[in-house]
């Protein structure tokens, strides 16, 4: 038993802070969430407007099939597999109109897959 406690908290303490599960919420003590939902062939929202300097945190939801959204000009891709979900924590640091596609094939409608980020000053 005694091993077993010594085990657990060697793993405790191996755990890194800044999981997923550590980020902030939208009450004003962290970065807004932002989720966006992935399904075939279309982003939901299709657009989104953020301010530059401002950190965020992109969710990226899907229930269909693996999607990823790749910006490739902001240097930003989230992937969430089947039923499943991924995040990244991004602060935009230049102004602009940015296109990112599905980064995953995903079916026939793939290469129409797109959404946008609003970036302003």
């Amino acid at each position: 038993m005694n091993r077993f406690i010594v085990l657990l908290a060697l793993l405790v303490g191996f755990v890194p802070f800044d999981t997923p599960l550590q980020v902030p919420t939208q009450d004003g003590h962290g970065p807004r969430r932002i989720e966006i939902v992935a399904r075939r062939f279309a982003f939901e929202p299709a657009s989104i407007t953020l301010k530059k300097g401002e950190p965020v945190v992109l969710v990226l939801k899907t229930s269909d099939v693996p999607h990823s959204v790749r910006f490739r000009d902001l240097n930003l891709e989230i992937k969430a597999s089947k039923n499943s979900s991924g995040e990244m924590r991004y602060t935009p640091d230049k102004d602009g109109d940015f296109v990112g596609h599905c980064g995953v094939f995903c079916g026939a409608g793939h290469g129409s897959m797109a959404m946008t980020i609003h970036v302003i000053g």
